[in-house]
């Protein structure tokens, strides 16, 4: 089958290699386009990009798919299908239309519930013990097409990282299975819905007040990135794991003893990964021994 192939981070990889192992032939690649990035501030190509260069497919980072000039480039290729992984650019209903068996989504939720851009640091932040991932029919709508197929996983305790890697996996995995046996689309039901909008960076902010178990799932939500943050010393610490625990003797923001455990609203985080600015990721321990944060302090 010709297929052309829409993605940009990590996430869409897996689904980009199992459609070349399976002998689809992928005509070309579309990806968002490189920008600046690390402390170079060199221009930076996505994960899908690279990879597909790689495969040595012909890959295509236009800024916008509405412009009619680019619209027909994407319509004269001829495509069977279009495969959409978290690709993040809109697509309008002229790319919509275009390949013979239209576009198709790999989308890392359980449909109707996160439709959007942000469906796996939503679905941690709201405490939810299962995620998964959809394979979409897709149409104008924001993820409201009929489902094709749908692989479910546990989420309970994991990060944001470790979910998208899994599910990475499973969706490439429940892709090629739709591909094998297509079975009918089934309408998404309209009770469960929510939206999982875009992450905002003042999200990652570490609000000492909030009870610890929502710190915690915050914590989760934005390791490893952005990671969740708070601030000691006049630097910006970031918080990549720790557990909620109970019983806190001390007020919101407190270090309540020598191994940074902080106190929250209701209860207390007990660090298990932290790390400045510039700096590898470290134990608690070892943050201390060179950046001293004494009981008692009272984190913003």
């Amino acid at each position: 089958m010709r297929v052309i192939f829409m993605g940009s981070p990590d996430f869409a990889v897996p689904s980009l290699n199992a459609l070349v192992e399976a002998g689809h032939e992928v005509i070309a690649a579309y990806a968002q386009p490189p920008r600046p990035a690390g402390r170079g501030k060199a221009d930076r190509k996505t994960a899908v990009h690279g990879r597909a260069e790689q495969l040595g497919i012909a890959v295509r980072t236009p800024r916008t798919l509405r412009d009619p000039d680019e619209q027909d480039r994407f319509r004269r290729l001829d495509a069977d299908v279009a495969i959409v992984a978290a690709y993040g650019l809109i697509l309008p209903k002229p790319i919509l239309d275009a390949p013979k068996k239209g576009c198709i989504n790999v989308h890392a939720s359980l449909l109707p519930r996160w439709r959007g851009a942000a469906p796996i640091q939503r679905a941690i932040l709201a405490g939810d013990e299962i995620s998964g991932v959809t394979i979409m029919q897709m149409e104008e709508g924001l993820d409201t097409g009929p489902m094709l197929n749908k692989v479910i996983l546990d989420i309970r305790g994991k990060n944001a990282g470790q979910v998208t890697e899994e599910l990475s996996v499973l969706g490439a995995r429940a892709l090629l299975d739709w591909f094998a046996d297509p079975t009918p689309a089934e309408a998404q039901p309209e009770d469960g819905v929510t939206y999982a909008s875009k992450i905002d960076k003042v999200e990652a902010r570490i609000d000492w007040t909030q009870p610890a178990h929502k710190i915690e799932l915050q914590v989760r939500a934005f390791a490893p990135t952005p990671g969740a943050w708070f601030e000691a010393n006049g630097e910006r610490i970031k918080l990549l794991d720790g557990k909620a625990a109970t019983d806190a003797s001390g007020g919101a923001g407190e270090v309540l003893d020598d191994c940074l455990s902080i106190a929250a609203g209701d209860g207390y985080i007990r660090p298990l990964k932290v790390q400045r600015a510039g700096r590898a990721p470290m134990a608690p321990g070892e943050l201390l021994r060179g950046f001293a944060i004494p009981k008692g302090t009272i984190l913003k």
